[in-house]
């Protein structure tokens, strides 16, 4: 069981973002974020992010992060940063620091978020989530998976690294975008593609393709000028919603997910219209010889602005309701 109040952190490539859980059941209080590219350790942005918190100290800690949790003692897979529970628990008086990978409070996050409060927008037809397995994606910095599984009277959540897995052309337009694609550590993984950084690439293997000049420097160049209407943007754009709805129907059919799929991250968010007008649901359902059974999985963007912080609570509240896999430290 976890002392409350509670610090909650979802630390990722990008960002660091914290709250306190008061007591069971009370709203989380948020704190404010962090750049880990600016802020030199975990340590150091924590006790920035409480600094201007007027409530009671928290007493232990759940924190999630982007990389593989098989240690208490780890490293993030897109940023400089090295995770220790123990140096963070003495460094701020906590009795318990336990970390979890950041997929498994997005994946224990669909289980309290809602189509009627607003928190999730449909792709495709609205559909009533299923009793079975659901799976989460989000691409942003890196490309995060995971599944939410029940078991018995309990849910098993299920931190992925699918993100790197292989990621194909498979028709003749994408077999001729393929070599001009940047290889990570000599392979196109999906996160390669499926990613902010997968996003620009996406983009200047257009323009070589085209062979002219890649007008973007930054994801974020790509993903304005999409929203402007820029019409090489746009394409860039709707192959990459092309790509996540393949990339989500695999999930799918590899989680049998009847339950749902729930896609998270920093951009599904940003281009919601254009992955319900686009090709994201063709692709998703284009799985012969199961195509029919896809249709059936309700597909969801999680528009809800902190999804891993809604899970943490959910997760340090009922921590018996479901299986997770964690490391962590605690005090003798």
């Amino acid at each position: 069981m976890f002392a409350f109040p509670v610090l909650l952190g979802d630390i990722g490539g990008t960002n660091a973002r914290f709250a306190v859980l008061p007591a069971p059941g009370e709203p989380v209080c948020l704190l404010p974020r962090a750049l880990t590219a600016q802020t030199p350790s975990p340590v150091e942005a924590i006790r920035a992010a409480l600094a201007g918190y007027q409530g009671a100290a928290p007493r232990s800690a759940m924190i999630a992060v982007a990389t593989r949790v098989d240690r208490p003692i780890i490293r993030l897979t897109n940023a400089a940063w090295t995770i220790d529970a123990q140096e963070i628990g003495t460094a701020l008086g906590l009795e318990r620091v336990t970390l979890v990978n950041d997929y498994a409070p997005v994946a224990t996050s669909v289980t309290v978020l809602s189509l009627e409060r607003g928190d999730l927008a449909p792709l495709g037809a609205v559909m009533p989530a299923g009793a079975g397995t659901r799976v989460v994606l989000g691409p942003g910095t890196g490309l995060g998976a995971g599944a939410l599984v029940p078991v018995e009277d309990r849910l098993a959540v299920l931190a992925t690294e699918a993100g790197h897995m292989e990621f194909g052309p498979t028709n003749d337009e994408e077999m001729a975008l393929w070599p001009h694609l940047e290889r990570v550590g000599g392979r196109v993984s999906a996160e390669v593609v499926l990613s902010g950084p997968g996003l620009l690439r996406l983009a200047k293997a257009c323009a070589a393709h085209r062979a002219v000049p890649c007008p973007f420097a930054k994801p974020n160049d790509v993903l304005a000028a999409a929203l402007e209407g820029e019409e090489f943007a746009g394409h860039a754009v709707d192959l990459f919603g092309r790509f996540l709805g393949r990339y989500a129907g695999d999930l799918a059919l590899t989680f049998e997910a009847s339950g749902g799929v729930f896609i998270a991250g920093g951009i599904a968010p940003r281009i919601v219209d254009v992955l319900q007008k686009g090709r994201f649901r063709q692709a998703f359902d284009a799985k012969a010889p199961h195509d029919a059974w896809a249709r059936t999985v309700p597909v969801y963007v999680i528009v809800n602005p902190e999804p891993a912080l809604q899970g943490l609570a959910a997760l340090v509240t009922h921590p018996d309701g479901f299986i997770f896999q964690s490391q962590g430290w605690q005090e003798a």
